[in-house]
């Protein structure tokens, strides 16, 4: 939201060359850099978009972080959905005010905020994450952003297959799956998933989107999958020194998008092609373990579950995190 700064905002400051630091405003606390100090109460009153000098005589841009922002520097326990990806999955679903949707697995929590966020208040978020340690990172990210955890929001520490067993038929009118073989889930979804509600698939390699297509298909209970991927380049704008940017934010994953037909429906079929040939293992060869994907350390898990903590209750309490910085 725009408006006043207040204790327990976060503020996103952007310094010399550019640097941006994020803190939580307390008052009393005090902002420390190499360079100098900016004290919380200098912003605390100031409406959005203020620029402030900092002891040193830095000048700082104060502005309060756009979600694409707090998704860029929060603790990560998982490596995230990028805002290119969120914006296209949002779409993609067209996931909307009051919708129930179901995700797995939450990672860190970006997505889950974009779909807090595009459900409203009259909606419904489950998420589900097989790993406790990823889930107490993502529940912190989620409450560090809305000051709270929201009562739309529930978060599961499971296996999609048996949470979806346990509910309702028709349970939801999106699912969204970011998860490393969403094809053995696709029987559960066809369960959960009401009539003309749609199916979304996160992907990171081509064997796992031709085996996630197929899958969908087999299974004569949705249309046909539409697959799509996001490129992101940016121009560099200089008078007439106008090119595109020599970085890029390239491929990052697939989406695999389904509608679920009514029971017993049969839509009409498209031209097949050629014949599946692909087994377990030529899947198993692609997985991200395989291919050299690193996973996180138990220690850097940690210092990322503390990270977050720090921030939720930073943001709760409207104290300032450890140090004084209030970042």
């Amino acid at each position: 939201m725009t408006g006043l700064f207040a204790p327990g905002d976060r503020v996103q400051l952007t310094g010399h060359k550019g640097r941006q630091n994020t803190i939580t405003l307390a008052a009393g606390a005090v902002f420390h850099t190499h360079r100098g100090t900016l004290a919380h109460d200098a912003l605390i009153g100031l409406p959005d978009g203020s620029v402030l000098t900092g002891s040193d005589g830095t000048q700082y841009l104060a502005l309060k972080p756009l979600l694409t922002d707090y998704v860029m520097s929060m603790p990560r326990g998982a490596a995230i959905v990028y805002p290119k990806d969120a914006g296209q999955i949002l779409a993609a679903a067209d996931v909307s005010l009051g919708h129930r949707v179901v995700e797995a697995g939450v990672g860190s929590g970006a997505l889950t905020l974009w779909l807090l966020r595009a459900v409203g208040d009259g909606g419904r978020v489950h998420s589900v994450e097989r790993r406790a340690e990823f889930a107490e990172v993502a529940a912190d990210n989620v409450a560090g952003f809305f000051g709270a955890t929201p009562d739309r929001w529930s978060l599961t520490v499971g296996d999609l297959v048996d949470v979806l067993a346990a509910g309702e038929p028709a349970a939801y009118d999106r699912v969204v799956l970011d998860m490393l073989a969403p094809w053995e889930t696709v029987p559960a979804v066809q369960r959960a998933l009401a009539p003309g509600g749609v199916v979304v698939a996160y992907i990171a390699t081509v064997p796992q989107l031709s085996r996630t297509v197929e899958a969908l298909r087999d299974a004569d209970a949705f249309t046909e999958p539409l697959a799509t991927e996001t490129l992101v380049r940016g121009w560099h704008v200089d008078g007439l020194a106008v090119r595109p940017d020599h970085r890029m934010v390239a491929h990052t994953g697939f989406l695999v998008t389904a509608r679920r037909l009514a029971d017993g429906a049969v839509a009409p079929r498209t031209s097949r092609k050629a014949e599946k040939t692909f087994s377990d293992e030529d899947v198993e060869l692609w997985t991200p373990g395989a291919v050299g994907d690193r996973e996180q350390s138990p220690k850097r898990l940690r210092k990322t579950a503390r990270q977050a903590a720090q921030i939720a209750a930073a943001r709760a309490t409207g104290d300032p995190a450890p140090g004084g910085t209030g970042a």
